[in-house]
Parts: C-alpha cells; sequence; structure tokens
C-alpha cells in the first residue's frame, strides 16, 4: 500500500530522532528529557504512522534531582539524543543523561524487553553506534569536534589502544557547531550525518560527511538546507533507513515553537555513493512511502482517557501518560473501578514545577484542547489542583482552598523573553490573573492551545451551567533551554502549606 507522505509525520514532540528496520518492522526512539517513564520507543510499518511500542526504563538512577526531591531537579537535562540499533538478534540503546554526566547502554532481545541496564565508561555527547563488519564497535559524538571512539569488547569503555580520533571540526561557527552524529557504513564507505546551524543566523542545517575507511578522512558538507516554509525553522538531526526495496528516508526534526520539534520524514537519492536529501536538497511539499503491512490500525500517540483500564507497566497507566520525573509512587493511585487518578500531596512547594508527580501528555499542531473533571473535595488550605500547559513558563486553570473556601483560579509564570535561552530556576508563585469563589469543588476544566506558525497562545476555562467560561488572561508558552521540551497537558495537585490533601481527574478527553 502507497502512503502520501504529511509533514511534520507525527505532529508531537519527537525530537532528535533514530531510526532503524528489523525485517518489516521500523523502531524510531527519541529524546523524553526528565519524563519518566522514559527513552520511549515507536513503532510503524509505512515510515508515516506511528504507534508506541515501548518504553525503555520507568526510572533512571532514581537520584534526588530525578525524583523532584527538596530544591532539585532535571528540567532541560536527562536523556537525549538515543542510538537504536539492531545486532546479532539484539536491541541496543544508548544514550547520556546530561544530569549524571553518564552514558547508558540498554540491551534486550526484544523491543518490549525487559531491558538490561549497563555503563559505558567516558561521557559521549549526541552519540551514535556503531557495528563495523568485522565485529569492532563504535561511538561517534560530540559537538564542533566530532570523535570516533572504538570501544572494548565488553562495550563498557574505549578501547586500549583503539582508534580514537576527531573526523570533522566546526570550531568557527558562531551558533551550533556540528552535533546530532549519525554513523552509518553503506555499499563499504563510511558517513557521518550532522546537524549544525548556517553561521550567519540560527537555522538548522544537515551535514554528511564520507570515508572509505573507518578512519580514513571524511569529507562532505551540507546536505538539506531548507525551513518548508515554515517560521525560518530549519530541518536537520536524525536517522536513515532503507526499506525492503531498497529505497531510502531520513527521519529528521523541525523546531514549531512551543509545541516542540517535530518528526520531518525525506526521500534520499544517492549519486555516486553520496547522499542527495529530499529533490534538490528541499523537502518536497508531496511524495509517497510505501507499507510492508498493508492492514494495520495504529494506536494513537495522544488521547482521552476514562482511567478504567488496567495497565501492567507503565506504573499502571496508559503509555500516552508521562510522569514530569519520576513519580513518588506512595502519592498517586489509578482507580480502574470508579475511573479516577487520584494525586496525593507529598510535598511543600512554591509552584507548580516544583510538584511531583504532575501527570502529562503532548500536545498537537497546529491546535488542540482537552478537558478534565476535577473533584477537589480533599485538598487542604493552600492546596493547587487542575490542568495546566507544562512548560517553563506554564500556565494552569484549577482549583484552591482557602480559608476554608474552594476557589477557580488562573495562575501563570510569565516569559521573561522570546529567546531560546534558559529562564531562571522558579522560586516563586505563579501569578494569578483570575479567582473566582465557587459552592462545589467538583468542577470540569478545559485547555485550548494555539500552536500554529508558532502563535503559542494558550487559554484556560472552566464550566458554568454546561457552557465554558474563559478565566484569566491569553497566556503566551514558549520553547525554552530550561525545560527543552514542547507544551504538554497537565494533570497536577501541589501542596503550598500542609501535606495530606488529594484530587482525583477523571473523564480526560483530548480534542483536536
Amino acid at each position: 500500500m502507497i502512503k502520501e507522505v504529511q509533514n511534520p509525520i507525527i505532529p508531537l514532540d519527537y525530537p532528535d530522532p533514530d531510526v532503524i528496520r528489523v525485517a518489516d518492522t521500523y523502531y524510531m526512539v527519541t529524546t523524553t528529557m526528565h519524563f519518566m517513564p522514559g527513552c520511549e520507543i515507536l513503532r510503524s510499518y509505512d515510515l508515516v504512522n506511528w504507534e508506541h511500542a515501548t518504553f525503555v526504563y520507568d526510572q533512571l538512577d532514581s537520584t534526588p534531582a530525578q525524583k523532584l526531591e527538596e530544591h532539585a531537579n532535571i528540567y532541560g537535562r536527562g536523556m537525549w539524543a538515543a542510538t537504536i540499533r539492531y545486532h546479532k538478534n539484539k536491541f541496543y540503546i544508548i544514550f547520556v543523561a546530561n544530569d549524571t554526566r553518564t552514558t547508558y547502554l540498554y540491551t534486550s532481545a526484544n523491543i518490549e524487553g525487559p531491558w538490561q541496564k549497563s555503563i559505558i565508561e567516558g561521557f559521549y555527547h549526541d552519540c551514535s553506534l556503531f557495528f563495523d563488519d568485522d565485529e569492532r564497535a563504535y561511538l561517534v559524538y560530540g559537538n564542533k569536534d566530532i570523535w570516533l571512539t572504538e570501544l572494548n569488547n565488553e562495550l563498557t569503555g574505549p578501547k586500549h589502544d583503539g582508534i580514537h580520533k576527531i573526523i570533522v571540526t566546526d570550531h568557527n561557527n558562531p551558533n551550533l557547531g556540528y552535533e546530532g552524529a549519525h554513523f552509518y557504513k553503506i555499499n563499504g564507505k563510511y558517513y557521518v550525518f550532522l546537524i549544525h546551524s548556517l553561521p550567519d543566523r540560527w537555522m538548522r542545517v544537515q551535514a554528511c560527511y564520507q570515508s572509505n575507511s573507518i578512519d580514513g578522512q571524511y569529507v562532505g558538507g551540507d546536505v538539506l538546507q531548507d525551513t518548508r516554509d515554515y517560521c525560518g525553522q530549519g530541518v536537520a538531526q536524525g536517522g536513515i533507513v532503507d526499506t525492503p526495496e531498497g529505497e531510502w528516508y531520513a527521519i529528521l526534526f523541525q523546531d514549531h515553537g512551543a509545541v516542540g520539534r517535530l518528526p520531518v520524514l525525506l526521500p534520499i537519492e544517492w549519486n555516486e555513493d553520496y547522499p542527495v536529501f529530499g529533490v534538490a536538497g528541499k523537502v518536497p511539499k508531496v511524495f509517497k512511502a510505501t507499507s510492508t503491512r498493508p492492514i494495520h490500525s495504529y494506536t494513537p500517540l495522544v488521547s482521552g482517557d476514562d482511567f478504567k483500564t488496567t495497565y501492567p507497566q507503565y506504573y499502571g497507566l496508559d503509555p500516552k501518560w508521562q510522569f514530569n520525573h519520576e513519580p513518588n509512587e506512595s502519592g498517586f493511585k489509578v482507580n480502574t473501578n470508579e475511573g479516577y487518578f487520584e494525586i496525593s500531596t507529598t510535598k511543600v512547594v512554591k509552584n507548580l514545577t516544583q510538584a511531583p508527580n504532575t501527570l502529562t501528555q503532548r500536545m498537537l499542531l497546529p491546535s488542540c484542547s482537552a478537558e478534565v473533571q476535577l473533584d477537589a473535595t480533599d485538598l487542604m488550605e493552600g492546596d493547587f489542583a487542575g490542568l495546566c500547559a507544562f512548560q517553563g513558563a506554564y500556565g494552569f486553570v484549577g482549583v484552591t482552598k482557602a480559608n476554608g473556601q474552594y476557589y477557580l483560579v488562573m495562575h501563570s509564570r510569565e516569559l521573561d523573553n522570546m529567546s531560546l535561552q534558559a529562564m531562571d530556576h522558579d522560586h516563586a508563585p505563579g501569578k494569578e490573573w483570575g479567582r473566582v469563589a465557587i459552592d462545589s469543588p467538583i468542577v470540569t476544566l478545559k485547555l485550548k492551545a494555539d500552536f500554529d506558525q508558532m502563535k503559542d497562545v494558550t487559554q484556560f476555562y472552566y464550566q458554568d451551567n454546561g457552557l465554558f467560561k474563559q478565566i484569566g488572561i491569553d497566556h503566551k508558552v514558549a520553547f525554552k533551554l530550561d525545560h527543552f521540551t514542547g507544551c504538554r497537558f497537565g494533570l497536577f495537585c501541589f501542596a503550598t502549606k500542609e501535606l495530606e490533601g488529594s484530587a482525583r481527574f477523571s473523564t480526560f478527553k483530548y480534542l483536536k
């Protein structure tokens, strides 16, 4: 069956993709940063439609920062830019975590796991794992300087007296120098694919260098410089893969503002053993891809939830959900009989981003909305619970309790500027933009988000006599380095004064 490609192929935040094919099945791994469970792998049979296959881990190292203990966190850090490989009937995942400064290797005979964790000595930024025909293994990695390092047979660290050399450099780039390595051997030649920025302005560009031998001279340059006519944002960084028929494709990503970095599919042709990305170096607006399984119904990557289904893995939740950090398992539960997700406060905090057990789903381009029923009966004084746009510059609509009275409120953290640079760690309460006294603590909340052409505006509502009324302001969200992830829907409950409060969420509706 022939599929027409519509980019981005996944209108959700799945950055830094790496992709392989095993028989008739494609697998893609992307960056999940601080969210848990982490290191999500997707599955496809046509490179266009994707569904959840597995998470590699439920928790990583359970450090205080990964668990949001005290004032520590791993926002903007955690795992990123993983490699996925399949070698001798075994799956390999390698990535670094920028909070622990550690390189992790996970292996499994099956994509669903169980995954065996080990550590590789050293820290290898944006590393790509490569097994050569002679069974020697290598990592290619780095920023500005791209290194090739041979690993020992046990894959526990560099090989003594093995190859260790710089193969490509990009020192004179005042923006982003080469990184995001993806390394392959194709028809006897060696290729490293890299991302960098145009030197004269911020724009992501894809490059490729080629060598006749693994430790030889690598020559090449830019192979894709294209914005797809979308807000000046370039397309770059990702893996390449062949089909059973011998066609080649690349899956790269493109920045789309606050909604995140979204995967883009494009064809590759070969001209005298050198790759030509897209058509004349541009992503074509229309092209075709072939499915290896003509009949397959894909499970959506985001959707509503009535919390009435039990999932044996992933903390008992549908894998569409991820926690903001490793959750405190004493602080939440899923009641599948009555159909609700409950968060209990386990920590007194200042604001939303410090709150454990916030449950999130990615938001969709170009726009989306969500509704949820909240039962805030068991809030304590100073508690907040509700529905949020989860990002560094967050916004939320929720219920709080003050002097025995329940109130609907809208809070946000305002952007300090519109640059990519990180905002400071947030130690202050959110700013209140609206407050309405309510008689019943059982309410239905709604959040709308508009990301079209990087508008990046969220609005917050509550239901009154069957109609939704906006509360507070239109709130601007933005993709920034302090969280380094796309905006998400989030269900939250946090305490600012005392513990033992809780909130229940039911009938979560995800609307496009």
